[in-house]
């Protein structure tokens, strides 16, 4: 047998250091990083249960509800997505979704994929879904049994109404899907307010928690659904009816090796924004938020959405005319340590996306941000107003 030589060149790797100001992931505070780098323990252990039982509290806190059915889904936010869709969408349902970025997009593709029938309201990207369209397409399919959409669109820092969403879906008999991932503690999420059914989130946004869990929510109704399929879902890592026995507090059944150390992170990053209060890591972005604003202003940038719907945790502005979109964000990053995001789908090589998430969102990376761009710009000959 012929021996096959050891990749010698190889070493360990060691992350350069960044500041990150793009879509996600965020910077971790840390006290995260540190919960990260605890022992391993089994995912069955006692300590490692209760644990589990502490972040379900915590999880609901973070989505205001009291819903018995909140946990994190062993995956990063698309897991979480589908989790709620082939759950709740079984083949022949007619579904409305949504769509007014790369996310609603990409719920289309699930309803499809779990034998739906999807009835696609469109926005413009950069608008926030318009109630009236998904009243007028409720009213033609009186037969919809889901209302998909997304709250925080990450493409563009549009917010939608997700309260009169909600009500839309509940008040035609339907149950709501929502996406939560980059507004979770960041801006108001109000599950049980909004009378939202299944809501999904991220950990590396507004969380500050390492990539690759995402929260979940699921209302009574919703899990009455779920009991009362059909069919078997169509996806045995996602089938609710299964993991329920893991997430169970007494009993609890083995399903599958959790991420356990991530899930540590979670736990000291709800911990954290307990402890800052939701409604001051509102403020906070909020804050955060109209200074960077300020300063994108004062540069001459415009932002793409309008701002009475405009995310304050993910703000997108467009590219100056003449001013290469790479060309800044390569400068940025090899000069500055600084990421930023790109655009996504039609709005690519035409926007950057500035994020002000979680641990991310303070005055000094304002500050950064701002004073780095200017440079780089003024660099590029770019003139400033």
């Amino acid at each position: 047998m012929t021996a096959i030589p050891a990749p010698a060149a190889i070493t360990s790797f060691k992350a350069p250091r960044r500041t990150l100001m793009g879509p996600g992931p965020s910077d971790m505070h840390p006290r995260v990083l540190a919960a990260l780098g605890q022992p391993v323990i089994g995912h069955l252990d006692p300590a490692f249960a209760g644990m589990m039982d502490e972040l379900k509290v915590l999880l609901r806190y973070a989505f205001q509800t009291e819903n018995a059915l909140t946990f994190a889904v062993s995956g990063p936010g698309s897991v979480g997505m589908e989790t709620c869709f082939v759950n709740l969408v079984e083949p022949g349902d007619k579904v409305i979704v949504c769509r007014n970025g790369v996310f609603g997009g990409r719920m289309i593709e699930n309803v499809e994929r779990c034998g739906g029938v999807a009835v696609v309201v469109e926005d413009t990207w950069g608008e926030p879904v318009d109630p009236q369209k998904v009243a007028d397409a409720l009213k033609a399919n009186p037969d919809t049994k889901v209302v998909a959409f997304v709250h925080a669109e990450t493409s563009t820092g549009a917010q939608s109404d997700a309260a009169a969403l909600c009500a839309l879906a509940r008040e035609a008999g339907a149950l709501s899907i929502v996406d939560t991932v980059t507004s979770l503690g960041g801006t108001p999420v109000l599950v049980d307010a909004w009378g939202a059914d299944a809501v999904y989130s991220g950990s590396q946004k507004c969380l500050s928690c390492a990539p690759g869990l995402s929260p979940v929510t699921f209302s009574p109704r919703a899990v009455e659904k779920v009991k009362s399929r059909k069919k078997k879902c169509q996806s045995w890592f996602m089938d609710l009816n299964l993991v329920l026995g893991y997430w169970n507090a007494e009993n609890r059944t083995y399903h599958h090796t959790a991420p356990v150390n991530s899930l540590y992170a979670l736990h000291e990053s709800l911990v954290m924004l307990r402890e800052e209060g939701l409604e001051a890591a509102w403020v906070r972005h909020r804050d955060q938020h109209l200074a960077l604003k300020a300063g994108l202003e004062a540069l001459g940038l415009h932002f793409v959405v309008r701002e009475d719907a405009r995310l304050p945790q993910l703000n997108a502005v467009y590219v100056p005319e003449g001013v290469t979109d790479a060309e800044v964000r390569k400068r940025l990053l090899k000069d500055f340590n600084l990421e930023i995001g790109a655009g996504l789908g039609p709005l690519a090589g035409k926007v950057w996306r500035f994020g002000l998430m979680g641990h991310s969102c303070h005055a000094g990376n304002v500050s950064l941000c701002l004073s780095a761009l200017e440079s780089v710009l003024t660099d590029m000959g770019y003139a400033m107003p």
